[in-house]
């Protein structure tokens, strides 16, 4: 999509972070946004934040209800007709690793950041193939979810989900003229580590950090490179130039290249022994 001014975006987890830093970039670029979210003091801070750029509205959203996303996709037909580009942004975190093995917290995870993702793609990829003005489709992954694995946990999981549903969508949507694009950053100065402030009850109840433990110490690690992240404006910036160009892949940390090598050399190394 060479051209942005004049079409609608849709933004979950829009309320802040590189969601916020979303919509704030198409609305600079002349698009209509809808901005989607599940914290609504949050979203309606966040749509008043924007409105001197342009028509920004907000719909309350729960990702990981297929029934919430398809009324919020309602909503943003409702507000500006055909909508051309999709992000699905919204993500959680929660704690875990081999001590501590929750299956609260891996549905959590999952029905956010990957169901959540595919509620997304399923309520407006009818919608864009039927209008045939053209689309794209921005899935939020992380670069846990592409580069060699530091932790067992259930994020870093559902971010691999994300490349892979990414791959697979573009491939199938490419003859139809739809572009894809799966984003993953490393550390960005986002709300992700206090992720279970949005946490709902059915997933059970918040998990108890020990102080002094081994999981407080790397709780206090990530909350530190998170702070440290870079701007989510210039995270925004990079998907708004892939969504131009049609780009699948989109980084944002030159200096993980390494990481991702080290995990494609041990890939490899294992394929060359069954090459003999």
């Amino acid at each position: 999509m060479r051209v942005l001014a004049g079409k609608t975006a849709f933004v979950t987890g829009g309320a802040s972070g590189i969601g916020l830093a979303l919509g704030r970039s198409f609305a600079e670029a002349g698009m209509q946004v809808m901005l989607a979210d599940i914290e609504a003091e949050a979203l309606a801070v966040a749509v008043k934040s924007l409105e001197r750029f342009g028509a920004v509205r907000g719909v309350s959203c729960d990702v990981s209800d297929p029934g919430s996303v398809e009324a919020a996709a309602q909503a943003a037909y409702a507000a500006f007709g055909n909508v051309h580009v999709v992000c699905n942004n919204a993500g959680v975190g929660a704690r875990g690793g081999i001590d501590n093995i929750s299956l609260d917290n891996w549905r959590w995870v999952f029905d956010v950041n990957v169901m959540g993702v595919l509620h997304g793609i399923r309520a407006f990829l009818p919608h864009i193939r039927s209008h045939g003005e053209g689309g794209h489709f921005v899935n939020t992954a992380s670069m846990a979810g592409i580069a060699a694995g530091q932790w067992f946990n259930a994020y870093g999981a559902s971010k691999h989900a994300v490349v892979s549903m990414s791959e697979g969508l573009a491939a199938q949507l490419k003859l139809l003229g739809i572009g894809v694009s799966v984003l993953c950053p490393e550390f960005v100065r986002t709300n992700i580590a206090a992720s279970e402030r949005n946490r709902p009850v059915r997933y059970g109840p918040k998990q108890r950090i020990e102080p002094g433990s081994p999981a407080e110490a790397v709780l206090a690690q990530v909350a530190a490179r998170v702070e440290a992240g870079i701007d989510p404006i210039e995270v925004a910036a990079r998907v708004v130039a892939a969504i131009k160009e049609d780009e699948l892949y989109v980084f944002t940390h030159p200096g993980m290249r390494a990481a991702i090598e080290k995990r494609l050399t041990t890939i490899l190394m294992a394929m060359d022994k069954v090459a003999g």
